[in-house]
């Protein structure tokens, strides 16, 4: 155990030992039910703004029956809509199959079908034969259906209830904690996704907590503890490390420290172990600049004065290079954690100058399948980004990494142990795992069951 013990105040939100429902993960009708009374009532992160750069850009987001255009109208306008034609149900954009999305330029948009055009402001600009309707045809019914479209931390979010509260007012408290980490300056150094063999859930549980840390990637525990923490945030959650006593609270963070042995040789060690077998959470600078502390600090200097000057040594090496990183007080951090859990279905594992996220969607109505996203981003300088798009990758550790893949084959399994008849559902713990408590709890909210209940004795 840490030095600071487990701090887990028995008043906190969702502190007390709870069991899940299993259907949830395993049940078709629950699935079903999922998208008109979760997918279709919530925000959720679409894309990036920088994908869709001048008047004309779109791409499109899919979520089972739903397909939505979301598209730019002038310098300062975004605009989304049902990716449907009024006249009689053709999609509009095509997304050809083995692809995640589509994206384009256009300055309008036809009907495949039978030519009815639009533009980008979704009004109907051409009808061939529109007197054969006997002015039976408005504005209002030949326009494309729009969908609520807004934008935070560089992503685009959509929202198809029309009913909605504000992009604003859902994401509280995550948006303020996270804005001084100004994730909306980051790129992608990389994005994959595939389609998994476990529910939806299964995928997002299995990166919202650090109690799985020691067992599923024991090659870290030379490096330090990792026992960690999980805080409610409203319908969103957050969790990180347990900083030891005297240490600066960035450990609490994802720029941690190697804390066992020399932290000099260890941070190294650790830092140069990600980048080459997890390809996340680091960027080169750090660990080049974690690779010269042997050269740089005298053998035993305290860990806070090595925390210290590596995150230093980092910017000043970037910012000579025109990478500029946010300043974050050492105590927000800390209490920032490592990763937010934004309802339902995304993650945000941010740091000054990288991030790392995930997502995951139904496939097909199927509850043993998602759509599972994962995308590194960085800040670059000016002009220096990758050029990337969405790959598909299956769920191994040749197409993504060797720590990923540890994580995956949880995935599966979990979902296929899910079935079992002896299995009578998820016991969360309750201070490192209390995200899934919260995601089922806030569920339950949408779905009018499977709310969290007292452990089976």
């Amino acid at each position: 155990m840490s030095d600071t013990g487990k701090n887990s105040p028995a008043t906190e939100a969702l502190s007390e030992a709870v069991q899940l429902d299993v259907t949830a993960y395993t049940s078709p009708e629950y699935a079903k039910a999922e998208q008109a009374k979760l997918w279709r009532k919530v925000w959720l992160q679409a894309g990036r703004i920088e994908e869709i750069p001048e008047v004309g850009s779109f791409l499109t987001y899919n979520l089972l029956d739903d397909s939505i255009i979301i598209v730019r109208t002038a310098a300062d306008k975004i605009r989304a809509y049902h990716n449907v034609c009024p006249h009689r149900g053709r999609r509009l954009i095509d997304i050809p199959k083995g692809n995640l999305n589509t994206k384009g330029i256009k300055q309008q948009f036809v009907c495949g079908f039978h030519g009815w055009r639009f533009n980008l402001e979704g009004d109907n600009t051409h009808i061939i034969h529109k007197d054969d309707w006997n002015n039976s045809l408005t504005d209002s019914c030949t326009s494309l259906s729009s969908v609520n479209v807004d934008t935070w931390g560089g992503w685009l979010w959509i929202n198809m209830d029309p009913d909605c509260e504000s992009l604003q007012d859902y994401l509280a408290p995550a948006a303020g904690m996270l804005d001084p980490f100004e994730l909306q300056n980051m790129r992608f150094r990389w994005r994959k996704w595939g389609v998994f063999d476990c529910n939806w859930k299964v995928a997002m549980e299995a990166f919202s907590e650090t109690y799985h840390v020691q067992m599923t990637h024991p090659e870290f525990n030379k490096y330090g503890e990792f026992r960690g923490w999980a805080k409610v945030q409203g319908k969103h959650s957050n969790i990180g490390y347990e900083a030891p006593k005297n240490m600066d609270q960035n450990q609490s963070a994802k720029l941690r420290l190697g804390t066992n042995a020399d932290p000099r040789i260890s941070t190294a060690e650790m830092q140069r172990y990600t980048w080459d077998k997890a390809n996340t959470n680091t960027t080169q600078t750090l660990v080049d600049a974690a690779e010269r502390l042997v050269d740089e600090l005298p053998e035993g200097t305290p860990p806070g004065e090595v925390l210290q000057h590596w995150l230093k040594s980092a910017r000043e090496f970037d910012e000579a290079r025109g990478v500029v990183w946010p300043t974050v007080d050492p105590a927000h951090v800390g209490k920032s954690g490592t990763a937010w859990q934004i309802f339902p279905n995304f993650q945000i594992g941010h740091a000054v100058n990288n991030a790392l996220c995930y997502s995951a969607r139904p496939y097909n109505n199927d509850p043993d399948k998602c759509i599972f996203e994962a995308a590194v981003f960085e800040l670059f300088p000016e002009g220096g980004e990758p050029e990337t798009e969405w790959e598909y990758c299956p769920a191994t550790e040749e197409a993504w990494c060797y720590v990923l893949s540890q994580d995956f084959a949880n995935m599966a399994a979990v979902q296929q142990g899910m079935k079992s008849y002896g299995f009578k559902g998820p016991r969360p713990n309750p201070y490192m795992e209390r995200a899934i408590v919260n995601l089922h709890h806030q569920l339950s909210q949408y779905l009018g069951a499977g709310k969290p209940k007292s452990i089976d004795k």
